[in-house]
């Protein structure tokens, strides 16, 4: 798409305002590098092998809580499992017109600001992992504040001490400090309009292949996967890795023609479903799905997103999630793979730094985040 695609209907005086977004957006500076997204991709193809685990976790937008939550939840995930936990935070926020057709043009202002915002998340991402943000005695002693008012404080405790032994272990083998890797951070979003990604894409001199440079991670939703959706056909040209929401009616015929479309290599790291049924629909319409795809040899990761059912208000009228819900359906979708000799290769979830419930569109607060880490850590030690 570019600017001189159709607008929205009725409002003509908006072509001439996007073409002169769409330029200004073309001389910025991009908000990822290519070889950034080489080694995600590296990195998610050592989950489709089974030796990594991904946790992609956003909400409104990234703040230091939502990252330092990340960042726990990826401890416990990394001692429970024995493996690398790749995290990726979502930096698009609300700003973002990724709910927007491609048939109407996104409002001109609004593409600048999500460029702004996006811009002001990957420095806020880069600069907490590059500070004192991934000492692992820090984030071990929050865990065990964590533990210590969790109403599964017993089980909690038990994970807790054994951290705690690894890391004096390392301290005392002479590993000080961070753990590789801890630190490392990945940014993502839901593709926005072909007009945004466009206007950020470049070339990369080394091999001379197009990536959307406006994150490292592009996924494309359950409403714009079609075969002939823009996002789509966008998306096949890039060299990023790439994900693709799959709800509750997917077919497997349908995931193995996105297989064909945007990784017909079969590059193992390049593409990610985002499986988002529903506790009550994962057991029963995620094995076929699973199956056939793993019968057809694509090296596809397999990431759950269970935050889009189980929603309800608490007593103080803010929207909240229902954790059991979300739990149920993450254990669903373990038992699926467990069944299946598959890989369990992730969780997709929406946080907030709030200690509380929120208003709007409830994200997990951070003590929920980390009861859900912690019951994938029971969760993966049972695998």
């Amino acid at each position: 798409m570019t600017a001189t695609d159709p607008i929205e209907p009725g409002a003509p005086s908006n072509a001439l305002a996007l073409r002169r977004a769409v330029a200004d957006l073309e001389g910025r500076p991009p908000l990822v590098f290519p070889d950034e997204c080489d080694r995600l991709r590296d990195r998610l193809a050592a989950v489709v092998r089974g030796e990594a685990f991904t946790l992609l976790g956003g909400g409104r937008a990234p703040t230091g809580e939502v990252l330092t939550t990340l960042l726990r939840m990826a401890v416990v995930l990394t001692y429970a499992g024995s493996v690398p936990v790749v995290k990726v935070a979502g930096t698009a926020g609300a700003e973002g017109p990724n709910g927007l057709p491609d048939s109407y043009a996104p409002d001109a202002e609004r593409l600048r600001r999500t460029y702004h915002a996006s811009a002001a998340a990957l420095n806020l991402l880069r600069g907490l992992t590059a500070g004192l943000h991934t000492d692992l005695r820090r984030t071990h002693r929050a865990l065990e504040d964590f533990a210590a008012r969790s109403p599964a404080r017993v089980r909690h405790r038990r994970l807790t001490r054994d951290i705690g032994a690894a890391i004096r272990f390392m301290e005392a083998a002479g590993a000080t400090g961070d753990a590789p890797g801890t630190g490392e951070f990945f940014a993502g979003h839901a593709a926005h309009p072909t007009a945004y990604e466009s206007a950020l894409t470049r070339v990369d001199e080394r091999g001379g292949r197009a990536y959307a440079l406006s994150g490292h991670l592009l996924w494309i939703g359950e409403g714009t996967r079609g075969p002939d959706d823009a996002r789509v056909e966008f998306a096949a040209g890039i060299g990023n890795p790439l994900g693709v929401v799959l709800g509750p009616a997917a077919t497997a015929d349908e995931a193995l023609a996105l297989i064909d479309r945007l990784d017909p290599e079969h590059v193992p790291g390049r593409l990610t479903f985002l499986i988002r049924m529903g506790a009550a629909a994962v057991r029963d319409r995620l094995p076929e799905l699973v199956a056939k795809v793993a019968a057809s040899g694509a090296p596809v990761g397999w990431v759950c997103d269970p935050m889009h059912g189980g929603t309800g208000g608490a007593p103080s009228g803010a929207g909240t999630r229902r954790l059991a819900d979300v739990l149920d359906e993450v254990g669903g979708f373990f038992e699926v793979h467990r069944a299946l000799g598959t890989h369990p290769g992730g969780v997709r979830l929406e946080l907030s730094g709030a200690p509380g419930p929120n208003a709007g569109d409830p994200l997990l607060s951070p003590d929920q985040a980390l009861e859900l880490a912690f019951a994938l850590a029971e969760l993966y030690r049972g695998r």
